[in-house]
C-alpha cells in the first residue's frame, strides 16, 4: 500500500524518541492494527467499498499506451523532486544562519538575562508551525496532482488512486492533530538543553553570554540543529503518500 507507512515506525518518531521527547515505540507493531485504531467503523465501510471491487481483477492498460504514460510519470516525478528539493532547502536555510536568504526566518534569540524559557520558546514553536504550514500548502496539491496522473495510467492504478483519496479523507484530520503536537513536544528539548547549559556554567563558574549561544556546539545551536532534523523527518513523512504513488506508477509503466 503506497499511501502511508506505520506512523509509529517512521523516521519522525525515531527522531522524537532519540531526543527523548516521546517513548520509543516497538517498530514491529503491525501497520494494519494501528491503522485500524484510527479508522472509525463508518470510515472502514467507505474504505471497504473502494477496495472491494478488486484491483487484481481489473485489466491492464494496453502496452501501446506505456510510452505516453511514461511521459506523464516522468512529469509527476519531476514535480515531486522539485517540491521536495524546495522544502528541504527552505528548512536547512532557515535553521542554519549564514546559509542564504530564508523564506521563513529563524527567530532572534532573547538576550535579556536571566532567560525565561516560557517566553523564549514560543517564537521557535511558531517558526516550526510556519514550516508545517509551508509543507502542507505544497505537499497536499502535489499529492492531488500525482494521484490524478496515476488515475489516468491504467484501471488498476485508478483504483489505487481512489484508495489513496479515501485514506487521505479518513486520516487527514487525525494526522494533522498528531503532527501539531511536535512543536509542543519540542519545548521539552529547548528546556533540557538550556538546563544543561546552566549546569555547565555553574560547574565552570563562567558568566552567561547570549552572543555565544549560536556558536557551534552551544545549546541554542544544538537546539536549532535538532529542530532541523525533526522538520526534515516530518517532511519525509508527509511526502510518503505521493512517493508511494509514483513508485506504483513506475512499476506499472515498466
Amino acid at each position: 500500500m503506497p499511501t502511508r507507512t506505520n506512523f509509529h515506525s517512521s523516521e519522525l518518531i525515531r527522531c522524537l524518541a532519540d531526543l527523548t521527547l516521546v517513548d520509543a515505540v516497538d517498530p514491529g507493531t503491525a501497520f494494519a492494527e494501528k491503522l485500524g485504531q484510527w479508522i472509525h467503523f463508518a470510515d472502514a465501510i467507505t474504505l471497504s467499498a473502494v477496495h472491494g471491487e478488486g484491483i487484481a481483477a481489473l485489466p491492464k492498460a494496453h502496452s501501446g499506451a506505456h510510452a505516453a504514460h511514461s511521459t506523464v510519470r516522468d512529469a509527476a516525478a519531476a514535480e515531486f523532486e522539485r517540491i521536495q528539493t524546495f522544502l528541504i532547502n527552505s528548512i536547512t536555510r532557515s535553521c542554519s544562519p549564514g546559509q542564504g536568504k530564508a523564506f521563513i526566518s529563524l527567530p532572534e534569540p532573547e538576550t535579556e538575562l536571566p532567560l525565561n524559557p516560557a517566553t523564549a520558546y514560543p517564537p521557535y514553536r511558531r517558526f516550526y508551525e510556519a514550516h508545517q504550514r509551508d509543507m502542507e500548502s505544497n505537499i497536499q496539491p502535489l499529492r492531488v496532482n500525482v494521484r490524478n496522473a496515476v488515475a489516468k495510467a491504467s484501471p488498476a492504478l485508478r483504483k489505487l488512486a481512489e484508495l489513496d483519496a479515501t485514506l487521505e479523507k479518513i486520516l487527514r484530520d487525525r494526522e494533522t492533530k498528531l503532527l501539531s503536537k511536535v512543536p509542543v513536544l519540542l519545548k521539552k528539548r529547548f528546556e533540557q538543553l538550556f538546563k544543561e547549559h546552566q549546569q555547565k556554567l555553574a560547574e565552570t563558574g563562567q558568566a552567561d553570554d547570549p552572543a555565544a549561544w549560536m556558536q557551534p556546539g552551544s545549546w541554542l545551536a544544538r537546539f536549532c540543529n535538532d529542530m532541523q532534523v525533526l522538520l526534515l523527518a516530518e517532511l519525509e513523512f508527509r511526502l510518503q503518500p505521493a512517493m508511494g504513488l509514483i513508485e506504483a506508477f513506475k512499476q506499472d509503466t515498466q
